[in-house]
């Protein structure tokens, strides 16, 4: 009875969202506007603030005139101070914690920001956002009445001069309010443990105890995670361990290899998937309706977009163009500027926009496949 109630008050808080993300919807390019006015405003006084006069930009052909389109060695300077200790560079607030990624053309890890504001008003407003659409699409949901197992590739963070990095799947684990370990298993404990197989079986002997409703995860680790826990359990499938289980959201890699074996695993028809697009620069997009490989580009999360056409990307004539100039079926380099002060700067990543109203998209792949 005590969970039912649970349940029926945290669906209710979530849906209030809707109205929010129906605004962005109705009005995408305002909004943005307003996104792109606030970053500027916050970061004025910033050492890049200055540098750009940021006080004295009027509009979007200002923005994009003033400020130079950047990949991240052109930023690793400034960064690397900031992991020094230094404020006031990119971003006003002190930046602490800086997730750590590798990938670039060099072979060297990536340091990216990420301040309290991208935290509290990106990364943890879409872990909302996320249940929020899908409850608003399965109003009968059951999801609170048990637990998420969660699977991030979590290792130890580390402090240097002050500041911390890690991978960003610990940097968020690390800051969860006291109430969402109540919500989730593992215990952040065990999800912070760095030795991949003790960790792996310490989350299956938890896991398996609890009343899992949804799994949360990249499909390639959440995978093994589930055969280990057959092997441990000695079920034929998942639904026999967890038998409330009813979504999975994923994200990280393309979920096409991986359908027809999760079918497999989890061998019901009303069981729901949900993509989700987040990378540690920050949370982009989720999948608003069942069903559906296409997902919502959430619009109000502290970002602001710009997009390079893939046919003009890396020539004398590429040109970055703001939301609202975007077109459906082409393919695009997505530029973002942050809560966490990356300004106008490349994530490598490509898409496709399938819609403009509302804006969707799919992922299409790496700017470095493209060209």
């Amino acid at each position: 009875m005590a969970l039912t109630i649970i349940n029926s008050i945290a669906s209710w808080f979530l849906r209030k969202r809707i109205d929010q993300i129906e605004e962005f919807i109705k009005r995408p390019h305002e909004v943005q506007e307003n996104v792109c006015a606030k970053l500027l405003e916050a970061a004025q006084s910033t050492e890049m603030g200055k540098q750009y006069d940021f006080i004295s930009i009027r509009n979007y052909e200002d923005f994009a005139a003033r400020i130079p389109i950047s990949i991240y060695e052109d930023i690793e300077p400034m960064i690397e101070r900031a992991r020094r200790g230094e404020e006031n560079l990119f971003w006003r607030t002190p930046i602490k914690w800086f997730a750590k990624s590798s990938g670039t053309t060099n072979a060297k890890s990536k340091f990216i920001p990420v301040s309290e504001e991208a935290l509290q008003y990106c990364h943890y407003k879409a872990g909302k956002d996320m249940l929020c659409l899908y409850l608003n699409n399965n109003p009968d949901s059951n999801l609170f009445t048990g637990k998420s197992l969660r699977l991030g590739g979590s290792k130890e963070l580390y402090e240097e001069n002050g500041t911390i990095f890690g991978d960003l799947s610990a940097i968020l684990i690390d800051n969860l309010p006291f109430w969402a370990e109540f919500s989730c298993t593992p215990s952040t404990k065990v999800s912070l443990m760095s030795e991949w197989e003790a960790k792996m079986k310490a989350i299956i002997a938890e896991s398996s105890r609890e009343n899992v409703t949804s799994l949360v995860g990249v499909p390639s680790w959440m995978m093994v995670l589930l055969r280990q826990a057959l092997a441990y359990t000695g079920k034929e499938n998942v639904l026999e361990i967890w038998k409330n289980l009813e979504v999975y959201f994923h994200g990280g890699v393309s979920f096409v290899p991986y359908r027809d074996q999760y079918k497999q695993l989890i061998p019901s028809d009303s069981f729901r998937y949900y993509e989700t697009y987040n990378a540690s620069e920050g949370f982009f997009a989720i999948q608003d309706r069942n069903n559906s490989d296409e997902m919502l580009l959430m619009l109000d999360y502290g970002i602001f977009y710009e997009f390079i056409p893939m046919d003009s990307f890396g020539t004398p004539s590429q040109k970055a163009i703001p939301l609202w100039e975007v077109e459906i079926g082409k393919n695009y380099a997505m530029v973002i500027t942050t809560n966490a002060g990356l300004w106008r700067y490349q994530i490598g990543d490509t898409v496709r926009f399938t819609s403009t109203s509302p804006y969707r998209i799919k992922i299409t792949g790496r700017t470095k496949h493209h060209i």
